[in-house]
């Protein structure tokens, strides 16, 4: 399976930690504001799956830069939205990106798509202003994935959230398939119907 993934937050959340964490397995805390995209292929129950990465920059006014964050929304087939424990701001313009995706996938006429919410640098939690449970919340509620991670500490937990992802891209695709043959069935049969009508007359 070949999945692009794009990571998005506001600034100093950690995305491209946590990104660099997965691919390198090393922790590197300080970065520009660069965007990149990176690939990473990796094994899960015998079968290879490749992830293309776009560690994209944040933009506080997203109309600004509408044609650049459709492109990403397109391109993309699974989101992770990192913010800090010890950002509240960060926390809060999740759920603005949330609703951006979700309005922008509408408008391009494409399918749900599957997106994991990341709530990062659970070390600092002496620092924490975003409980746990308003993360596992704010996923609930809007039909996403959870998880809490120190990108500085824990190699393992970033590795879940990509895996975790990964897992649920390859149930959507293939519901979308499921789906998209079904309505080539319905497709079929009506055209038969209609032939049908026509030999008849």
């Amino acid at each position: 399976m070949d999945a692009n993934i794009v990571v998005m937050g506001t600034e100093s959340v950690g995305k491209s930690a946590l990104t660099v964490r997965l691919l390198t397995r090393r922790f590197i805390g300080e970065y520009g504001d660069i965007e990149s995209i990176y690939s990473h292929t990796f094994m899960v129950d015998g079968r290879e799956i490749t992830l293309n990465i776009w560690d994209s920059p944040y933009s506080e006014d997203l109309s600004m830069e509408t044609s650049l964050f459709e492109k990403r929304v397109q391109w993309a087939d699974g989101f992770v939205l990192v913010y800090s424990i010890c950002d509240r701001a960060s926390f809060n313009t999740i759920t603005r990106l949330i609703q951006t995706i979700r309005s922008t996938k509408d408008y391009l006429n494409t399918d749900k798509v599957p997106i994991v919410i990341v709530g990062n640098k659970r070390d600092l939690h002496h620092r924490r202003t975003v409980l746990s449970e308003e993360g596992r919340l704010l996923a609930l509620a809007s039909d996403c994935h959870f998880y809490e991670v120190s990108a500085a500490e824990n190699y393992h937990s970033v590795l879940m959230v990509f895996h975790g992802l990964a897992d649920r891209m390859r149930d959507s695709k293939s519901a979308t398939k499921r789906h998209l043959g079904f309505r080539g069935i319905v497709k079929s049969m009506s055209a038969v119907f209609a032939r049908r009508r026509t030999d008849s007359l």
